[in-house]
């Protein structure tokens, strides 16, 4: 007797609802996507105990006639793609049918959908058809998810606590409202706004609605593109970073997307100006055609597959370094303003207005100095980006904090430099130029340097002398396990010639298996710049504070140092006034 049955639908389903509805999220994104494709303009997200007690999608978008209605929650059943070749032009963001079958499989839906005449609305429960009527012609569609995952209890009991369900709803849809900033989103939990987008197109107004006015105010837009790719958004300067990379947003022709390799390359943009265990924010939307990358490599459509790679990582990579390397990346100190700030600013910027009849109207107030922070979204300015030599403005030294912070002052402000990451970011671009650029020169040591290593560490050297070589030692055997430096390169700091070539020859020992020269110049130079640099507590002259002020002028990045800590802070003149409660006493000095 046959063993091998063929599963009845609904039980197939439920098995598929585990690949696609793995929690709240999974059906808010389902949900959310379809009314995308729908070409809605306005979307809002109503949930009540983090989507598990209800999810509420609503949109205007073209909505369904009846029997599309039913059909719609048939597994398989899309409008989407018609045949093979439809696979390899995808051009909405779902096209399986396994969404809406696997959803209402595992919970109570309510569907409401019109075209604008007569409207249906379809209850299924459990998989099974509950009822079929005419409901109101609003154009448009309306899911109603409730007692999810009552029929699997296993996955009911393994969702998280509420707040991390509703953390990872709000994720989704901040992303997906950057990918759409078209479409006017609405967040609701229990009654309680949490998002809510205008829907003008305008990307840094999304973004200003997600991580806030200070976040906006310092973004990079970056426009960029070849014959394959067309790359566009925004990147924060290296100030603004956080400590996960779920801030890297990577958009793919509308579609919130997840690849491994571009969120690195766009982390690595930003080397030596943010610290390693820090992370950009940033939104970049990749426009492409659909035959050039595979979304269908997982049910949630968020791992992807690009058959150029490489060229779209250099372009990314080129475009972001590009914009920073001509940035002035100066951290402004500022305070907050007050309450009695804000009144002091508009006390004295007060018009004064005879007084009108109608007692509805009131004085008008001109523009304070808070309020001029604020951004045009619709009519941003365009600011010149600064010359390469001016990026760090003429400084003139005053004196030393603490034998370790350079007070300079200029008609904008007051800035303290940090003597050793400037001198550090100085000497890394100084060593990283000698180490990429090899030549011969060679000074000889008075007193050869003899080095004695383990067994192991003696073979490792040994197969790399020719390497060493390369970069200007003079290297031999001398006796068991050990070797003699007879010269070294001219670049190597006076008074540090020995612990840097033991720093190098620690480094040749102990570099990956999987080489990567330009990654290995990069950290030894770093190495070696941190250990001859200036240690704090070291009283400099004005003349040497101005000598190491114009090697940093020089520098290719003279804001952060090798690991990202800033060189270099500013306190703009109207910063300092603010402090000491002058800038809303003009009139009264």
């Amino acid at each position: 007797m046959s063993k091998i049955k063929i599963m009845d639908e609904i039980l197939a389903n439920k098995i598929a609802a585990g690949e696609v509805v793995e929690r709240c999220a999974s059906v808010v994104k389902e949900l959310v996507e379809n009314s995308i494709d729908a070409n809605s303009s306005e979307i809002k997200i109503e949930l009540k105990e983090a989507g598990t007690s209800l999810i509420k999608v609503t949109d205007n978008g073209i909505g369904m006639d009846k029997e599309d209605a039913i059909l719609s929650f048939n597994r398989h059943a899309t409008s989407k793609i018609k045949d093979e070749s439809d696979l390899y032009n995808i051009n909405t963001l779902g096209f399986r049918g396994e969404a809406l079958a696997s959803i209402a499989s595992v919970s109570n839906v309510v569907l409401k959908t019109s075209q604008g005449e007569i409207g249906t609305l379809v209850n299924i429960k459990g998989g099974k058809i509950i009822k079929v009527e005419n409901t109101e012609a609003r154009k448009g569609t309306i899911f109603e998810i409730t007692e999810l995952f009552y029929n699997t209890p296993a996955r009911l009991k393994h969702l998280k606590s509420l707040y991390t369900e509703l953390a990872s709803i709000t994720d989704y849809v901040n992303k997906i409202a950057l990918s759409h900033p078209e479409i006017r989103f609405t967040l609701i939990n229990n009654g309680n706004t949490i998002l809510k987008t205008d829907g003008s197109n305008n990307l840094l107004k999304t973004i200003s609605s997600i991580y806030g006015m200070d976040v906006a105010r310092k973004m990079l837009e970056i426009n960029n593109e070849d014959d394959d790719y067309i790359i566009s958004g925004f990147i924060s300067l290296p100030e603004v970073n956080r400590a996960g990379r779920n801030h890297i947003i990577t958009l793919v022709n509308g579609r919130v997307v997840r690849n491994q390799e571009l969120n690195r390359i766009i982390n690595y943009s930003y080397h030596s100006y943010k610290p390693d265990n820090r992370y950009p924010i940033v939104v970049i939307n990749i426009e492409l055609d659909p035959s050039l990358v595979d979304v269908n490599i997982h049910p949630t459509k968020m791992d992807i597959k690009f058959s150029k790679l490489e060229e779209l990582l250099d372009l990314v990579k080129k475009t972001i370094v590009n914009k920073l390397n001509r940035q002035t990346l100066i951290p402004v100190i500022e305070q907050p303003i007050n309450d009695f700030d804000t009144e002091l600013i508009v006390e004295e910027k007060l018009e004064i207005i005879e007084p009108k009849e109608e007692l509805n109207e009131s004085p008008k107030i001109e523009k304070t100095k808070y309020e001029e922070i604020t951004l045009d979204f619709d009519n941003q300015i365009k600011e010149e980006e600064p010359k390469y030599e001016e990026r760090l403005p003429l400084l003139y030294p005053i004196g030393l904090v603490h034998g370790t912070y350079i007070v300079c002052q200029n008609e904008i402000g007051m800035y303290l430099i940090d003597q050793h990451a400037a001198k550090e970011r100085v000497n890394y671009e100084l060593f990283l130029d000698k180490l990429s650029n090899p030549v011969k020169d060679k000074i000889p040591l008075l007193l050869p340097l003899t080095i004695e290593l383990s067994n192991n560490e003696y073979i490792i050297l040994k197969e790399n002398f020719d390497f060493l070589n390369n970069m200007g030692f003079d290297i031999e055997e001398f006796g068991i396990n050990s070797v003699i430096i007879k010269s070294h390169p001219i670049w190597l700091t006076k008074g540090f010639e020995d612990l840097q070539i033991r720093k190098i020859i620690e480094a040749v020992i102990h570099k990956e298996k999987d080489f990567d020269l330009a990654k290995f110049n990069d950290h030894l130079s770093a190495t070696l710049a941190c250990k001859a640099s200036i240690k704090a507590n070291t009283n400099l002259s004005i003349n040497e504070m101005e000598e190491l002020i114009n090697e940093l002028r020089k520098c290719h990045n003279p804001f952060n140092c090798p690991h990202g800590r800033p060189t270099i802070i500013t306190f703009t003149k109207y910063e300092l006034e603010k402090m000491f409660k002058r800038s809303g006493f003009e009139s009264l000095k």
